[in-house]
């Protein structure tokens, strides 16, 4: 094969003329060819060691990548990291309208978790939800037009940042730590059917002092449900960083009597193998496990937080030149020899017109007609008039 390549290369560039015009084929055909032939087929990488509550024993510190696993995580998390900032600009065109949380900066989370689970295990967040959304399945189409209120979004236009569904994710859920206790639902009913399943119930520290957070906890231990309850803990709920919210900012201890795991939410393959871990435990009939993600968010709390305020712009760039959970994917991968770099520029290319197009329909795509307004509030009943939202209505008592 190489022989055949110098071969075309020295024909090629026999003339200075042809020479400068086959470098960029040249350079291609070498990159080409490399792809099938040079990169190494896995690696193994060393971890950040988890913090541990009530647990002998954690996660592995060493995790083993191969190619096609890391070429997913990267362009999964770089079209995460994509989606949020065409948000962004939609939103500041005043095209996307209402709350709007964005997620860049956290992706390791949401793809490392989706890395460690199944299908068929239940997920259920909070407010900042685009990014589950999409490792659940939703297409960035769908998402974005959901943001943009159309009928093409996947709550059919009607849900916006805050409320997106797909199966087995249950949201996308707009008050302040509510998603536990029906996360301790969810898991209730993996148990009562024996199926053998696990429900992911994330929150945020902002949410972690809610009372009812600690009900849950003491529900769900009772009662050994197959849990796992994830604190994204990015530093700051709103605009309070965590150590003026909190009097312990150990939110992998909160559980008490539940062991706990904190781990870096900035690394993916971290995130992975925690969530493996953790996993494990609810599904061998240990009950539930609290697990804290150490992370950060970009963005402000919502799109209406400039998020500086009560940060500075050093400390959010020192984080992104520090810790980026993408380019420390990247790093690892080039430096292992698991792909190169203009095989991941391809990558982000591609990702790039991906996002466009799907911007491009989220903003042509007709809004819901007036009529739907009140269907869909059961998903297995026809569509049934609701007093009060349509005032073309005309309603006579019955009595």
């Amino acid at each position: 094969m190489r022989k055949m390549l110098l071969a075309v290369l020295s024909r090629v560039l026999q003339t200075p003329a042809a020479a400068a015009a086959a470098g960029k084929t040249a350079s291609r055909v070498m990159v080409a060819s490399r792809n099938y032939a040079d990169f190494a087929n896995e690696a193994t990488f060393e971890m950040k060691k988890c913090d541990l509550h009530r647990l002998e024993e954690g996660p592995s510190t060493t995790a083993v990548m191969t190619r096609e696993e890391g070429l997913q995580y990267y362009k999964t998390m770089q079209t995460i990291r994509r989606m949020e900032l065409k948000a962004d600009q939609l939103y500041k065109q005043k095209i996307i309208r209402g709350f709007c949380h964005l997620y860049d900066g956290q992706e390791a989370c949401c793809v490392g978790i989706e890395a460690a689970i199944k299908p068929t295990d239940h997920v259920i967040t909070a407010y900042r939800a685009h990014g589950f959304t999409y490792t659940r399945g939703v297409p960035v189409r769908e998402i974005l037009t959901e943001l943009t209120g159309r009928k093409g979004g996947c709550a059919k236009g009607k849900g916006g940042s805050m409320h997106m569904y797909t199966k087995n994710f249950y949201g996308g859920n707009g008050i302040v730590g509510a998603q536990v206790p029906l996360g301790a639902g969810i898991a209730l009913a993996c148990k009562y059917f024996g199926k053998n399943e696990i429900c992911l119930t994330l929150y945020g520290d902002g949410a972690a002092n809610q009372g009812q957070i600690f009900e849950t906890f003491n529900m769900a231990a009772l009662w050994k449900l197959p849990c796992i309850f994830i604190c994204e803990n990015n530093r700051y709920g709103m605009g309070t960083s965590v150590e003026r919210a909190a009097a312990s900012t150990d939110y992998y201890r909160r559980g008490d009597f539940i062991p706990g795991l904190r781990v870096d939410g900035m690394d993916v393959l971290c995130v992975r193998e925690a969530t493996k871990f953790a996993a494990e435990h609810c599904r061998s009939g240990k009950g539930p496990i609290v697990m804290e993600l150490q992370t950060y968010r970009y963005h402000g709390h919502s799109m209406s937080d400039p998020g500086i305020s009560y940060r500075t712009r050093e400390e959010i760039q020192e984080v992104r030149s520090k810790s980026d959970p993408i380019t420390l994917l990247k790093d690892r991968m080039v430096n292992n020899n698991l792909a190169s770099i203009e095989e991941l520029k391809d990558i982000d290319v591609a990702v790039r017109k991906e996002i466009e197009e799907a911007a491009q329909f989220a903003t042509t795509d007709p809004e819901p007609p007036l009529e739907e307004l009140c269907q869909h509030i059961y998903f297995n009943e026809p569509p049934f008039e609701v007093r009060g939202p349509n005032q073309w209505i005309s309603y006579k008592s019955t009595s």
